[in-house]
């Protein structure tokens, strides 16, 4: 039996200036999902991300939907050129939203709409400024765990992201997360890191942006998954799209189960990944995670001859 195959969708921190573009020229699919996702929010998503600034992206409003397209056009080129299909589906945090497109269970254009306000929900949760969310690199979880209860002096502080054995992120109000630094560079973290994000995500800060959106995912009509989707909550398969809405909702304030998800999966038989949307911040990650499973990306043209010539 060829080994099982799984494809990630990345989050926010992966988008640059210019992505999709060559997908775009080069696959008719491609740009068929930049057509759509223009028509669906109403405006140029597709000028953003060809020739938007970089400040512009990263507006988490933007950002968001952003990715969400760049990401469902290389898989609808990948599907078009005739990849092979994943196993399993799993995402980053935003990128869990691409995985449920992947999978059947929504559409791009409810998607897309529902991202953009999913990002100006949690931009709106925290005044700009209260907040804060640090990378934690060379710490055991179990002490970040500390660290973080022993900051919050009343506070919110924990952990948002875990990403990998030797990466954490943790997020909060931003004077318990310098707390928590503070006391996690005394106790040998090898580096803390203030991360440039517009709101503390993935922590109770962000109930206020949960609420709002649990109200417009009910609206949303979620279909059975065709491929079980690893959630980030959970960090186990589903394929319910009653349950797969219940996690998108729980996962605005609850942390990204990443680390968790990759385990579950080459438990599963999963040795071939491919990171499907811009940059390669999901590969780097596998790499932390694992030396027996393969990592491959498409983003482009280049990229995608590439995969497709490892996948066969």
């Amino acid at each position: 039996m060829s080994a099982r195959l799984a494809y990630i969708f990345p989050g926010q921190g992966s988008q640059y200036a210019g992505m999709g573009r060559d997908l775009a020229d080069n696959f008719p699919a491609a740009r068929a999902v930049f057509e759509e996702a223009d028509e669906a929010l109403g405006f140029k998503l597709s000028e953003l991300c060809f020739s938007g600034t970089a400040e512009e992206l990263q507006l988490t409003e933007n950002t968001q939907p952003a990715i969400l397209t760049v990401s469902v056009a290389a898989l609808r080129a990948m599907e078009a050129e005739g990849l092979r299909a994943p196993d399993f589906v799993a995402g980053h945090s935003l990128g869990e939203y691409s995985a449920l497109v992947a999978a059947g269970a929504l559409t791009l254009s409810d998607a897309v709409r529902t991202v953009r306000a999913r990002g100006r929900y949690m931009q709106e949760a925290a005044p700009v400024g209260s907040g804060a969310m640090a990378a934690i690199l060379g710490a055991e979880l179990a002490d970040i765990m500390n660290a973080c209860g022993e900051a919050q002096q009343g506070e919110v502080c924990s952990p948002a992201n875990i990403n990998s054995p030797g990466q954490v992120v943790i997020a909060g109000d931003a004077t318990a997360v310098e707390r928590a630094m503070e006391l996690l560079k005394e106790r040998g973290a090898k580096r803390t890191i203030k991360l440039n994000v517009s709101a503390p995500f993935h922590c109770a800060l962000m109930m206020p942006a949960q609420e709002r959106l649990a109200a417009d995912l009910e609206q949303l009509e979620f279909q059975e998954l065709r491929v079980p989707l690893v959630t980030n909550v959970d960090a186990e398969a589903n394929t319910d799209g009653a349950a797969a809405r219940d996690a998108l909702v729980r996962q605005v304030s609850a942390p990204v189960r990443w680390r968790e998800s990759i385990e579950f999966l080459i438990q599963e038989g999963v040795a071939l990944f491919v990171e499907v949307g811009p940059g390669k911040v999901l590969s780097g990650l596998l790499r932390q995670l694992t030396r027996d499973a393969r990592s491959l990306n498409v983003e482009d043209t280049e990229s995608l001859n590439a995969t497709r010539e490892a996948l066969s």
